[in-house]
């Protein structure tokens, strides 16, 4: 299972890619981690490489979905320290910006039962293929 991102190369590979392409790259951020420091963690770095130039793409599975409810549980929209921000209320910051892109993972919703109403608006249900497309696009880089 794909677990947390290691900060250190996120920010060595967002920053390569972005010093050289000529357009703003895309940035594909996976997240399945159910810990909310660590979904926030992850959210601070999509915002941070969004602000740079990345356009960012978020792909939320598992646990880490339950971010994109809208009837999401407590731990996805408690403000954390030290800035009083939570996973969800900083993705939906990042779901304004340029080219911004929020899915879930296509076997979420079948998995619980549930059916894309559930979802905050503008998230979408992610298309295998599609994403499988955005993951190996060669201008993309990588944030787990």
């Amino acid at each position: 299972m794909i677990k947390a991102l290691s900060a250190a190369s996120f920010a060595l590979t967002a920053m390569t890619g972005l010093a050289l392409a000529d357009e703003a790259p895309n940035l594909v951020t996976i997240v399945t981690e159910e810990n909310p420091q660590t979904q926030l963690m992850a959210m601070v770095l999509t915002m941070q490489a969004a602000q740079q130039g990345a356009a960012p793409h978020i792909l939320l599975c598992g646990p880490a979905g339950d971010i994109a409810l809208k009837d999401a549980p407590e731990s996805a929209v408690a403000p954390q320290p030290p800035k009083g921000m939570s996973p969800q209320g900083l993705m939906t910051k990042i779901m304004g910006m340029p080219g911004a892109k929020v899915e879930v993972c296509a076997i979420y919703l079948p998995a619980r039962g549930q059916g894309a109403d559930m979802l905050l608006d503008g998230i979408t249900v992610a298309k295998p293929g599609a994403m499988a497309t955005a993951v190996l696009d060669a201008d993309a880089s990588m944030n787990f």
